[in-house]
């Protein structure tokens, strides 16, 4: 652009110089023809038309480099203010709600896939069951809530719910551990199994169970883990003596 410029305000003075009249050679008749001369050469005046060049071009990038700015900001703005607003409209316990941040991250297949092989229950109805034992109020629970602010509340929950939707994946989660806990039972009662087999399935379970707990945000010490199996225990082997005397009774009874 320099080199340009300055090849052009030399050929305006070139011809700039051309166009002057002689007053000692010419009469007063040229002058006009001397003066239409130096009207042609005017727009090639290298004050005029070199600024010209330059000035515009760099004055009007410099217009449309603060425009840009000018939206960028305001653009900042803008999103600053809808994430303040968001933030607004999510209710203060749901904020601060510290649940399933060890699964932060994961995504709801792999949650899924983990419960399907070895519970009956989904993610969605994990998930829920607990949402819905957390925002119990006298009234009952605040159904509308957790479904508005469920991608809030769960890190591998990506949609909103209504409250049907709620209510359904909960009553859902209930009637699977009823009919788990009845199979479960009766197969403790049935005989099928030994004192040490169900000692070993009851092992299993509580490490799936605790696992659950841990990834809720329950941290239990060695001691409350030992305690609750032996409680545990206990339970199950009274359940078993119970069922087989129970056993023995109709047998003789039968006789």
């Amino acid at each position: 652009m320099t080199d340009e410029s300055d090849e052009f305000e030399t050929g305006a003075s070139d011809a700039a110089e051309t166009a002057r009249p002689d007053a000692d050679s010419r009469a007063a008749a040229d002058e006009a023809v001397a003066h239409e001369a130096a009207g042609d050469a005017e727009p090639a005046d290298p004050t005029s038309d070199s600024e010209t060049a330059g000035a515009e071009p760099t004055d009007g990038a410099g217009a449309d480099a603060d425009a840009d700015a000018e939206d960028s900001t305001e653009s900042a703005v803008d999103d600053a203010e809808d994430a303040e607003n968001a933030e607004d409209a999510v209710p203060e316990d749901v904020q601060k709600y510290a649940r399933f941040k060890k699964v932060d991250g994961a995504q709801y297949d792999r949650v899924n896939d983990f419960l399907r092989e070895r519970t009956y229950v989904t993610a969605r109805e994990w998930a829920i069951a607990r949402l819905c034992a957390d925002f119990r109020t006298e009234t009952g629970v605040e159904m509308t809530k957790i479904g508005n602010n469920l991608p809030e509340l769960v890190p591998f929950m990506t949609d909103t719910y209504t409250p049907q939707a709620v209510n359904q994946a909960r009553s859902a989660f209930r009637d699977k551990v009823r009919k788990s806990g009845a199979t479960f039972l009766y197969g403790a009662m049935s005989g099928f199994f030994t004192a040490e087999e169900l000692d070993e399935m009851m092992y299993e379970v509580t490490e799936i169970a605790k696992f659950l707990l841990e990834v809720e945000g329950v941290d239990l010490s060695v001691e409350e883990e030992l305690e609750a199996e032996e409680r545990i225990s206990s339970v199950m082997r009274e359940v078993r003596e119970a069922s087989t005397d129970l056993r023995k009774e109709e047998l003789s009874d039968e006789e």
